[in-house]
């Protein structure tokens, strides 16, 4: 028996179900092989089928009439046919003995008459019945989000694990896309550049074609690698594993910016926009100067937004205020490098207690993430507040866990990086000292992420050993007697 493959997927279909017709071709091609079905023809158009006169339909048709094929094989019968002349067609080859076999990897069809209607009603269901249909799947999806399952197909480096219903790491290529965020991380390579580099080491797409600049975009701005989807623009926590960190792809998009900027007119040296966002709205930071002073404000993109500016001069004494709570005098250092290296008994009973101060961060986060939704279901936030928020929160918890995975894996491996970390917080009080804005930022950089400005005031998330830099109280058994 030969079959004639179809494939097809209109503008006008924005469900999540649909695949694209790329990756329809993919998952015949896969079923077919299993099935050992033989392929007479490869058919597949890019129009709706809600209404009759689809050409390469009409050639399907065509072809079966001509006994050049006996069945068909698509991914769903609404691929076929989403009105009742289609679905009329089919149903009447099927009567007729033309059409001998229809297979669906996602629809079971029986050649009875049980079989038949249940075909008829995929093809012409009612009004009702397909708005019914729609809450139970939007329902099922919903239940899908929650449990941190990705509703779609497995991006490159990872596999579709349809037996489980979860998406696994590829044994290869997970290494590669991991390889291609910190190349590009440097600055020292194009789209281009990787593309070509990673197409000679072999890295393909899922249907074996070679990577493109295009696609190597498309990696590089997944949020799916560190363990996070969006569906509906709206950010997920997925039960896949990760493959990167959010530091490294918070790195990746920091280039990506800077490489876009095409054209930047740059009248004033300002130094701070370019890393900080409005901690009310979400949006970017912007600069202006007045007479003679340079003010920092929301774009307020998204509309009004009621944060205020703020001179220049304020946002950078809060900034040296930071650096000098960091900075350590040379006394202090010296007195705690000795410390240091009577610390190793210690450790255990210090990363547990720390991994417990985090983890008991995760569940505020997470108590924060339920009233969020609770609020934004009683209509008490508007969906896109609901949004920015969440993403927010969810972005904080991603990066809580990287610490403590940080900590456990390193163990009393953090005692090099803490020494590190005294020489350099000694560097601290001098680099304010000297007034480089352009070495703040550089500084900032190196103690944290995520930089805010809210209410009048600079807000960022610092790495751990620095937030406990910045609590002064958590070193007064360090202090010299």
């Amino acid at each position: 028996m030969k079959y004639i493959l179809y494939a097809r997927k209109s503008t006008d279909e924005d469900d999540w179900q649909i695949l694209s017709i790329e990756s329809q071709m993919a998952e015949l091609k896969e079923f077919a092989a299993k099935e050992k079905l033989e392929i007479a023809a490869s058919l597949c158009e890019a129009k709706t089928a809600k209404e009759p006169g689809r050409m390469k339909f009409g050639e399907m048709l065509l072809l079966i009439e001509q006994g050049k094929a006996d069945g068909i094989l698509s991914w769903h019968p609404d691929r076929l046919a989403r009105n009742p002349i289609d679905g009329g067609k089919i149903i009447y080859m099927v009567d007729t003995g033309k059409i001998k076999s229809l297979k669906f990897p996602s629809f079971w069809f029986e050649d009875t008459p049980q079989g038949k209607f249940m075909l008829n009603i995929a093809f012409g269901q009612s009004k009702y019945f397909i708005d019914n249909l729609s809450e139970n799947v939007k329902r099922g999806l919903r239940q899908k989000l929650r449990n941190g399952v990705y509703p779609g197909w497995a991006p490159l480096g990872y596999l579709n694990d349809y037996k489980n219903h979860n998406i696994v790491i590829h044994t290869e290529k997970h290494k590669l896309i991991k390889r291609i965020f910190e190349l590009y991380s440097t600055g020292e390579y194009t789209l281009k550049n990787l593309a070509d580099k990673f197409n000679g080491l072999g890295l393909t797409s899922h249907n074996g074609k070679k990577i493109s600049p295009g696609m190597m975009l498309f990696v590089l701005k997944n949020h799916f690698y560190y363990g996070v989807f969006k569906y509906n623009g709206e950010l997920h926590e997925g039960k896949h594993e990760p493959i990167i960190t959010k530091k490294l792809f918070d790195q990746a998009q920091e280039m990506l910016k800077k490489r876009g900027r095409h054209h930047e007119k740059k009248i004033h040296n300002y130094i701070f926009p370019d890393f900080m966002r409005c901690g009310a709205c979400g949006c970017a930071i912007t600069a202006e100067k007045h007479k003679g002073h340079i003010y920092y404000r929301c774009t307020k993109k998204k509309g009004i937004c009621a944060e205020k500016y703020i001179r220049e001069e304020l946002l950078t004494n809060q900034i040296k205020n930071i650096m000098q709570k960091v900075s350590l005098p040379d006394d202090w250092a010296d007195n705690m490098l000795n410390k240091l290296n009577k610390e190793k008994t210690a450790t255990a009973q210090s990363s547990t207690a720390l991994d417990n101060s985090l983890n008991e961060e995760i569940k505020a986060i997470e108590n924060k993430l339920d009233n969020l939704l609770d609020s934004h279901l009683e209509g008490v936030i508007d969906k896109n507040d609901y949004l920015r928020k969440k993403e927010e929160l969810i972005n904080k918890k991603i990066g809580l866990e990287e610490k403590i995975k940080r900590i456990n894996d390193q163990g009393d491996n953090w005692l090099e990086p803490m020494r590190g970390f005294i020489l350099r917080s000694g560097l601290a009080k001098k680099t304010a000292d000297e007034g480089d804005l352009s070495q703040f930022k550089a500084f900032l950089k190196n103690i944290g992420s995520n930089f805010i400005l809210q209410g009048g005031k600079f807000e960022f998330l610092a790495e751990f050993e620095w937030a406990l830099a910045c609590r002064r109280q958590a070193f007064s058994n360090w202090l010299p007697i």
